[in-house]
């Protein structure tokens, strides 16, 4: 979410934190008695959680061997059973290991089940048994991810959370609590990522509707029904995963092929692949300033997380580590994350490492004091077919960072085509992408960024204020005064 930044060596470190003044240590404090709260034993599901095995990177984010689960979702015509092709063939050229997991429900119902045909109480018991099925299925070709000696990618065809999307809100949570299963373990914990490919039913009407003409018995009448149900049972769909921290949205805005790259290019990001140039790059991370949080009311459905993040001593200048706790209900999930500069032309190269609560706790140690930790409220929600997440910054944190508001996006669409798909509801003050005044980085530094060496990318030698005027940088940052969420930060 950071512009690239430069790390703190330790003795730069002691130094800075002898310069720090009262207030900043008294804000320390605060943060330490948060942290000291926060950081206690939580509540896990090691059972549903296969990621258990998973070695932990070193800091530096080397590790021998990665297994990285995915799952394709979507609705009908959408591309899964191709994207999964694509997926599998381009992995495997890069040396890796390809599971691919078989769709459940299509094992089931081939066997001769007809959905319509049972009554409410077998219903619930085929969808208890098929979410048992497709867990011990997932668990088998998880552990021989974990055997293998190669990286390996797991591919899903669906996950868990899809089958609440067949079934009402009230069974579905009447089935977690009979099997002791936690829906934020299935969704946020037990895939590393999921790729929603939307339906052709909606975008890409031609396409669906030559599909559905292959088959003679239907009439254009059934044509039309089955296009509806389509776009109904896409966004059940994503629906069902709204909240989980990687959740990537293949629309229909570009052609099918190209949304097959944007597929594979979407997950060779997250892994922090090098693709050089194999895939056109269509979809970038936005980021916008937003005024003020509106009511509740006003959202679509949403999920809001509390997150936590702090930020590491890292191997090398111009290299970025930190942590990621973010959680719901008590129930957290852990990332160490290494960020890299540019290579070959790429904007960012990470390399994200999911970690277990021990891990997660003897890695604060290397803490880096020169930044606060930063705390936010993330509301994630899916509007036009667009997934977003609304950071919310909370206290203690530097002043800089209060009201602070920020929203986050993945979209290949700009001008007034972008503006369509943003959230009406919100007031948008500006695009804020790539610039370092809303770099979590710098917004989290101790010091004031007028003296701070810290402040990364550093300002040129001569800048423009917000009112006009040319200013001279203070040890390389401007000592301008910035606007943010509309009140003067330093």
């Amino acid at each position: 979410m950071d512009n690239k930044d430069v790390t703190t060596e330790n003795t730069n470190d002691k130094q800075v934190q002898k310069q720090q003044s009262k207030p900043q240590d008294n804000e320390k404090k605060m943060e330490d008695q948060k942290q000291q709260k926060t950081e206690q034993p939580e509540k896990v599901s090691p059972k549903l959680n296969p990621r258990a095995g998973l070695k932990l990177a070193k800091t530096n984010g080397a590790s021998k061997r990665r297994v990285y689960k995915v799952v394709l979702t979507g609705g009908p015509c959408g591309g899964k059973t191709t994207g999964q092709s694509r997926l599998c063939t381009f992995f495997e050229n890069l040396g890796w290991k390809v599971f691919r997991v078989p769709e459940t429900a299509t094992v089931l119902l081939s066997g001769g089940v007809k959905f319509s045909d049972l009554t409410d109480k077998e219903a619930f018991k085929f969808q208890e048994n098929l979410i048992r099925t497709m867990i011990q299925i997932e668990n088998t070709y998880f552990e021989l991810g974990q055997s293998s000696q190669r990286d390996c990618l797991i591919i899903c065809d669906r996950g868990v959370m899809d089958a609440s999307a067949y079934i009402s809100k009230e069974k579905w949570e009447k089935m977690m609590s009979a099997n002791n299963w936690n829906p934020i373990e299935l969704r946020d914990n037990r895939y590393h990522q999921i790729l929603h490919l939307v339906s052709a039913a909606n975008g890409a009407e031609d396409f669906y509707t030559t599909e559905i003409l292959k088959k003679p018995s239907q009439d254009h009448a059934c044509r039309s029904e089955g296009v509806d149900i389509a776009r109904e049972l896409d966004y059940k769909s994503a629906a069902a995963w709204v909240g989980h921290p990687y959740f990537d949205v293949i629309d229909n805005s570009t052609n099918f092929e190209t949304k097959m790259n944007r597929l594979i290019e979407a997950v060779c990001q997250k892994v922090g692949i090098d693709i050089g140039d194999r895939l056109l790059a269509t979809s970038r991370k936005l980021k916008f300033l937003v005024a003020s949080l509106p009511p509740d009311s006003e959202f679509p459905p949403f999920q809001d997380f509390d997150v936590v993040h702090h930020y590491l001593q890292s191997s090398g200048p111009k290299v970025q580590a930190r942590l990621r706790k973010r959680g719901q209900k008590n129930h957290w999930s852990y990332i160490h994350t290494i960020r890299r500069p540019n290579v070959h032309g790429q904007s960012r190269i990470e390399v994200k490492t999911q970690l277990t609560h021990r891990d997660y706790m003897n890695l604060l140690a290397q803490r880096d004091d020169a930044h606060f930790t930063i705390y936010k409220r993330r509301r994630c929600f899916l509007i036009n077919n667009q997934y977003f997440q609304l950071d919310i910054y909370r206290e203690p944190s530097h002043p800089r960072c209060k009201g602070l508001i920020l929203l986050e996006t993945y979209s290949s669409h700009t001008g007034d085509a972008l503006k369509n798909y943003m959230p009406k509801f919100l007031n948008i003050v500006k695009e804020v992408t790539g610039d370092p005044a809303y770099s979590m980085f710098n917004l989290s530094l101790r010091e004031d960024w007028s003296t701070t060496k810290k402040f990364w990318p550093a300002l040129p030698e001569e800048v423009t204020t917000t009112n006009g005027n040319k200013v001279k940088p203070t040890n390389g940052v401007s000592n301008m005064q910035l606007v943010l969420n509309g009140h003067a930060k330093g």
